[in-house]
């Protein structure tokens, strides 16, 4: 590839267009020096949300969205957990017995029957406490009765040696030095580190003995929570057999051993149940129970070392047999109203894989808690970023849509906090979402019985997206996973609905202002007759149209291919122009004492709209811009300068606006009507119209900005191909200007002057006006200053001075040329020149230099020799 190729490719936004045949260096510098102009303006404003809402307060009708706000304790969590995941259902039975309740009883909310009889026969007591006993106690709450007999610090401390590395597990005491079953059950329950649960009294053991009920003891309030702490043990959760010569083995032959049978692997799990898990159940109850002022501290890192301890054996997810009993003691703590402990709970729990009710009631405590700023740290400091990404990546949407939404708006949440946005880009969250709108995709139709529920979650996913958008590093995850056109299919399916449109709105006028995000979203097939859909739909909706007239406007100024695809859209010129009637008709100049910034939002009500003048404006000046990035195509430029209904609303706007109050809108109107102007063809309205345009730029080139000074030169140089516009500039003293504009240290300003007066000095009359104003002297210090770093300015300063020099045509005799003295520096100058080695000496490297050799040879040298010839001759 040439060094020309390379700087091509270095300053071109898209990649090369693989066109075969080569450009000429005629066109490379053609192209460098044309006129018409793209331009640029800022992205609209993005007030930040101060307060975290689920939905916006008049965003979605109030009656079909989900709360953002809500209580939640553990009487709102169910068991339906454990029930075996088999899905065999047992048959109902024909007689219902009616079985007696205590009378100092709490009613039971899942099971309202209480316990039968239990039988006399210890082993028939042992083999029904699973099933009868556990249907006794209420899910969701940890039990304990009054203590009979608990295990002495020493024994604990031998018991946390035994129970150290190599997941060995030592017991002290022989299965054989065990004479009964409840001597046994006894036995195993001393060895836990602390007691989650102390044993029967004598009187309750008696009755059991002679078979009478049992009653349990009157329930009692923990002094920091006041949590209800029933009497009696949920036997789901009880030591069981396997505590005792069994035990003696090592843990990870007794689990790693697959083909062992069922029973056997049942037995083991129950030794790690009994040795590992449950002592730690024990701590979680003697921590919540004690009232400690670092209750909460001590009962994380307990729930840390219970994720660990059922990480290490493999009883995660589903496959603990216990699992039914364990989430009852674990929603139990919940009530302790803990953002720090509930975050541990919330990600122990969704590890041990709820679904239904449980699932949604989780992902809404995790939401509760993300809607307080302050709760941030929490979450940088937990894994439950990776635990809700895990529910989006595997939740069937179609089952559990309410949990997802609740889901999606924590990670919007917290989106909105700098160091856990870019954590969340670190853990792949745009790669997340975009599955999930995938995921989402069958279920957007309207007649879908869940669309709703998907359009919820759609505002949610966008609003995150939109967060994720602002970090320059999410740029290549947004195109590598193909995100901006799952965001367009998702505005072909919900473009009924303002704020999913407003949210990926958001996103794309974030990511079009860069390059290679900007080609992929103008690649994407029917953007553009989906973009000027959504305009025409959403007209009035101005924080809409503002971003998609953002966005369309970084497209057309990137690509040719996009001018034109634009302006073939179905029905765009007439939407375009019907959005400029639509919010120039709406135009309300502010009062006089209004500042030219645009108004700032009430810190106390970000909510409320900006001024109805600063919104109008804003849309035009998008609006214009796409006009002006259109019309540079030459197949469509000509169709647009020929629009009678644009060029009055260019004009009108250029009539009836001030400097003051719309200088960026003005600029841009000037800059699309100088596009229009280059298009000398008949049809041209601007060209009908040149003596009207030329007398509405004069506001512009006599005011105090560069900018608008500028823009009006520009245009000037197309006008003055028009004689009547010509003479209209010398009657107003316009040429004036344009000969002290020469003196400026700009290239530009000295560029577009330069064309104005090489058009004035065809003819006679004016050529001697501007001899007589000095204007070749002034070319001829520009040749001089300008003319290594610019050899296109050079080229057309040599242009103008030979128009100048021309003596031909001069009605009154007056002399048009230089004196002696100003030819001969003029001379110098051209000579030093027309060296080529002189000429490129200042030009340092390769790639400028390979360019400069070009506009030197074809924009200088050819006028510059035939000036020098004409100057010598008449020198001589």
């Amino acid at each position: 590839m040439s060094s020309l190729e390379r700087k091509h490719e270095k300053h071109s936004p898209f990649t090369l267009n693989p066109d075969p045949r080569r450009k000429t260096s005629a066109e490379i510098v053609t192209e460098a020096r044309h006129s018409l102009r793209t331009l640029r303006t800022q992205r609209p404003f993005t007030p930040r949300d101060n307060h975290r809402q689920l939905f916006g307060e008049t965003s979605r009708t109030q009656d079909s969205r989900p709360p953002s706000t809500f209580s939640l304790y553990a009487l709102n969590f169910e068991a339906p957990d454990s029930r075996p995941g088999s899905g065999t259902r047992l048959s109902p039975l024909e007689h219902k017995p009616r079985l007696p309740v205590a009378q100092d009883e709490d009613p039971d909310p899942v099971s309202p029957m209480a316990l039968p009889k239990p039988p006399s026969d210890p082993l028939e007591l042992k083999r029904g406490a699973v099933g009868a006993r556990a249907r006794l106690f209420r899910a969701g709450f940890l039990t304990t009765l009054p203590p009979v007999a608990r295990p002495t610090e020493g024994s604990l401390r031998r018991e946390r040696q035994n129970c150290k590395s190599d997941g060995e597990i030592g017991v002290r005491e022989s299965v054989n030095s065990v004479s009964s079953p409840e001597q046994r059950e006894l036995s195993a329950k001393g060895r836990g580190r602390r007691a989650l649960y102390v044993e029967t009294t004598d009187r309750e053991r008696r009755d059991n003995d002679s078979g009478g009920p049992s009653k349990p003891a009157p329930p009692r309030t923990n002094s920091v929570s006041g949590l209800r702490f029933h009497g009696g043990v949920d036997s789901s959760i009880r030591p069981g057999k396997g505590a005792g010569a069994g035990a003696r083995t090592e843990l990870g032959t007794e689990l790693g051993n697959g083909d062992r049978p069922a029973s056997q692997e049942a037995e083991d799990e129950s030794v790690v149940w009994n040795v590992k898990i449950f002592p730690l159940l024990q701590e979680l109850e003697s921590i919540a129970a004690g009232g400690s002022e670092d209750a909460v501290e001590r009962l994380c890192d307990a729930c840390d070392c219970l994720h660990g301890a059922l990480a290490e054996q493999g009883m995660l997810g589903r496959r603990c047999r216990k699992r039914a009993g364990l989430l009852r003691a674990l929603f139990c703590l919940i009530d302790l109203n803990s953002a720090q402990l509930n975050l541990q709970l919330a990600k122990l729990t969704l590890e041990l894989n709820v679904s239904g009710k449980n699932l949604l009631n989780i992902c809404k405590l995790i939401f509760k808690i993300s809607r307080s700023e302050s709760n941030d740290i929490l979450f940088q400091n937990n894994s439950i970023i990776d635990s809700l990404l895990c529910v989006l990546r595997c939740e069937d949407v179609g089952v559990s849509g309410e949990a997802v939404l609740y889901c999606v708006g924590t990670l919007k949440f917290l989106s909105g906090n700098s160091a856990l946005l870019r954590l969340l880009l670190a853990k792949d969250c745009v790669g997340v979402a975009t599955l999930l709108i995938q995921k989402l995709h069958p279920l957007s139709q309207p007649d879908h019985t869940q669309f709703t529920i998907r359009g919820h979650i759609h505002v949610q996913l966008t609003a995150t997206l939109r967060n994720l958008a602002d970090l320059p590093e999410s740029r290549p995850l947004f195109v590598s996973h193909g995100t901006l056109a799952e965001l367009c299919l998702v505005l072909r399916h919900h473009h009924g609905d303002q704020d999913i449109c407003t949210n990926i709105a958001r996103v794309f006028s974030k990511l079009s202002s860069y390059s290679e995000c900007c080609l992929v979203l103008a690649q994407t097939p029917g953007c553009y007759t989906l973009f000027i859909e959504l305009l025409s739909k959403h007209q009035w909706k101005q924080d809409l149209v503002v971003r998609l007239l953002f966005t369309l406007g970084n497209l057309t100024s990137r690509s040719s291919e996009a001018r034109k695809n634009l302006f073939t859209a179905e029905g765009c010129m007439s939407v375009l122009l019907g959005l400029y009637h639509t919010y120039h008709g709406r135009w309300d100049p502010p009062p006089a004492h209004t500042p030219r910034t645009p108004p700032a939002r009430d810190t106390c009500n970000p909510c409320t709209p900006f001024l109805g003048w600063w919104e109008s404006k804003d849309v035009l000046v998008k609006l214009v811009r796409v006009l002006a990035n259109m019309s540079i195509h030459p197949a469509v430029g000509p169709t647009l300068a020929a629009n009678t209904d644009l060029i009055h609303y260019l004009l009108n706007t250029m009539e009836l606006r001030s400097l003051q109050e719309s200088e960026e809108l003005l600029v841009n109107v000037a800059a699309t009507i100088n596009n229009l102007s280059f298009y000398q063809e008949d049809s041209s309205v601007v060209r009908d119209r040149g003596l009207t345009v030329a007398k509405l730029l004069l506001k512009l080139l006599l005011s105090s900005s560069i900018d608008g000074m500028l823009e009006a030169t520009r245009v000037f140089g197309n006008l003055t191909q028009s004689r009547e516009v010509c003479d209209f500039i010398i009657q107003n003293n316009v040429h004036q200007f344009m000969v002290t504009l020469l003196d400026s240290k700009s290239p530009e300003v000295c560029f577009s002057a330069c064309g104005v007066l090489t058009n004035l000095a065809l003819n006679p009359p004016s050529r001697t006006t501007l001899t007589q104003e000095g204007a070749h002297t002034k070319l001829a210090d520009c040749l001089r200053d300008f003319g290594p770093v610019d050899w296109q300015l050079a080229g057309l300063v040599c242009q103008t001075l030979w128009n100048l020099t021309d003596e031909g045509g001069t009605e009154t005799g007056a002399p048009s040329t230089m004196n002696n003295q100003e030819r001969e520096a003029l001379l110098e100058v051209l000579t030093l020149y027309l060296n080529e080695e002189d000429a490129l000496q200042w030009t340092s490297g390769d790639d400028m230099r390979d360019f400069h050799r070009l506009c030197w040879e074809l924009e200088f040298l050819p006028v510059a020799k035939r000036l020098r010839d004409r100057i010598q001759t008449q020198t001589d």
